[in-house]
């Protein structure tokens, strides 16, 4: 209450400008201050599918709160997720969160591929409209990213498990364990469904591409992370269990400087690795990840070596040391960045008993994956798709999230996720009235 009062109510709120989904934040934030926590809670819902993750885990320091005007002005900004967090607690605490009620049921139905918070938001606002909807999802718990990627002290698994369990009341179906392309071709889901909405998101690690990378000891970022939740939500994990997977007294070096590197150095902090170290080209200025993120994680013991690059892995069988490059920044390149370049001859060398490459995602390729060759993907695979209807180039199957727009943050997911449940909409409502006029010629 103390730090919703603090919100100076602007005349143009920079922190709902800079939000996606455009939370009316200064109305939730006055209305936390006067302890009407209840209109609060369903205001801050009202255009946000999972509030109580968005307050956990948006990196609020480039969204709202870094462009809040107290921020700007020098007097701290106003803790806007923690409020969105502490809200959306009590909502659920008190029994203030509901099951859909759906007044009008319709038979249209829609397949959604990918139970991440993109597919799991447009299920929700498609459900709210009284279409039937499946989200078929390969894994064995719904969630995508948010229950194996994201760890457990940002993003506690029950908030996610909860959620999910609210959609299932509010009858959203989920079939897990299901690939699309070897359970059921594209093709043949879209026959059962008058709509498609592909939201798999993007999975594959992109490479270190230096001599040595076959090394064992060397894995993907979600490889590590999968491991490490799983085992935190009971699961047995052969590679996690037998000491592979498990950072406990080793020297751990990660390579990248995003927010998911983050998630890997402070996992492995917290699993008692000997020392952990991160490895970014560029410098702190010019990082991508969560300026925040990096506080926490050189609060908690994880050194960072900036400008250096790894030069190739070292060891017999498994990686024992890296060496690397050290760099210097010189003009910038397309994303304004200045672009690194390796000082020559200033090679050194680090030790390493497990090497967490953290570099990015790239898509699958899923017109192969899928068996539908006529799916079209951009030049960096990417799904191609009408930027106003969202559809792909196949009739009736939409896209959104990562899987168009490459690898991006939850908040924008969950916003993707309700602009395509809009766009479908429209879709079966024009395909209602056609099927009619056809019936009646």
């Amino acid at each position: 209450a103390e730090q919703a009062s603090r919100c100076s109510q602007c005349g143009v709120p920079f922190c709902q400008v800079h939000c996606p989904l455009s939370n009316n934040i200064p109305d939730w934030l006055k209305l936390t201050a006067e302890g009407r926590l209840k209109e609060a809670y369903h205001l801050a819902q009202s255009t946000n599918n999972m509030p109580e993750v968005c307050g956990r885990i948006c990196p609020q320091d480039r969204l709202c709160e870094g462009n809040c005007v107290i921020e700007q002005s020098g007097h701290g900004t106003v803790t806007i997720g923690s409020i969105e967090k502490h809200i959306t607690d009590t909502a659920w605490e008190k029994g203030w969160v509901k099951p859909l009620k759906v007044k009008n049921e319709l038979k249209q139905s829609i397949g959604i591929i990918g139970a991440g918070p993109a597919g799991m938001a447009c299920a929700e606002e498609l459900r709210r409209s009284g279409y039937q909807v499946t989200i078929y999802d390969r894994y064995d718990r719904p969630g995508g990213l948010l229950i194996y990627g994201i760890p457990n002290f940002k993003l506690e698994k029950f908030v996610v498990e909860r959620r999910t369990e609210l959609l299932k009341k509010s009858g959203i179906k989920f079939v897990q364990n299901f690939e699309v392309g070897k359970d059921k071709s594209l093709y043949e889901l879209k026959e059962k469904h008058d709509a498609i909405l592909i939201a798999t998101g993007v999975y594959k690690a992109r490479e270190v591409d230096v001599p040595g990378k076959d090394l064992d000891n060397i894995f993907p970022a979600m490889e590590f992370l999968t491991a490490s939740n799983r085992k935190g939500l009971g699961d047995k994990v052969k590679l996690f269990d037998n000491g592979i997977l498990n950072a406990e007294g080793k020297n751990v070096v990660v390579i990248g400087g995003g927010d998911t590197a983050m998630d890997c150095v402070r996992t492995s902090i917290r699993q008692k690795a000997k020392s952990v170290k991160c490895l970014y080209r560029r410098d702190r200025e010019n990082m991508p990840g969560s300026a925040r993120e990096v506080g926490n994680a050189e609060e908690e013991g994880v050194e960072f070596v900036w400008l250096t690059n790894p030069k190739k892995f070292i060891g017999e069988t498994a990686v024992k040391e890296i060496e690397v490059d050290k760099m210097i920044l010189g003009k910038p390149d397309s994303s304004g960045r200045k672009r690194p370049e390796i000082e020559i001859g200033s090679e050194f060398k680090i030790p390493a008993d497990l090497v967490i490459k953290s570099l990015g995602f790239d898509p699958e390729n899923l017109p192969k994956l899928f068996n539908a060759k006529e799916l079209v993907v951009s030049k960096w695979g990417t799904l191609k798709i009408d930027l106003k209807s969202m559809q792909t180039n196949l009739d009736g199957i939409f896209a959104a999230g990562d899987i168009v727009r490459g690898a991006s943050l939850v908040v924008w997911a969950i916003r993707d996720g309700r602009d395509a449940a809009q766009q479908i909409e429209k879709y079966l409502q024009i395909k209602l009235i056609k099927d009619r006029s056809e019936v009646a010629a």
